[in-house]
């Protein structure tokens, strides 16, 4: 199966269980499949990868914003900000990867590998 296959059958089976479309494609995430970058929707992603792309993410823009706005003019050492960034963006990261797995036992998602077993079921033509 093409990724564009899994990604269609991942979809539909997301939609079948109505869930919002901005908790399994945010707009960032349709952006990069427009532009040919091959993710599967969130819910289908492992939970540690959920965990560094949102904890990464999170805590560098968090870092960044707080160096410019707070901690350069409070005299914070770099040292200081850059642990204050990195906890920051580990519980981000592991409430996001928390909630995305919840969901997905609750929904009773199968894994991404798996998403073949599935294509039999009628839920796609």
């Amino acid at each position: 199966m093409t990724f564009e296959e899994r990604k269609t059958l991942a979809i539909a089976i997301i939609d079948s269980k109505k869930i919002w479309k901005s908790n399994y494609a945010p707009p960032i995430l349709r952006g990069l499949w427009k532009l040919g970058v091959k993710i599967p929707p969130i819910p289908f992603i492992p939970s540690w990868k959920i965990f560094l792309f949102f904890g990464l993410t999170f805590g560098l823009i968090w870092g960044i914003t707080m160096w410019n706005l707070n901690w350069q003019s409070m005299g914070t050492l770099p040292f200081e900000a850059l642990i204050k960034s990195a906890k920051s963006g580990a519980i981000f990261g592991s409430f996001i990867a928390t909630f995305h797995g919840v969901r997905k036992r609750v929904y009773k998602l199968p894994n991404w590998e798996k998403l073949d077993e599935h294509r039999d079921k009628n839920i796609i033509q």
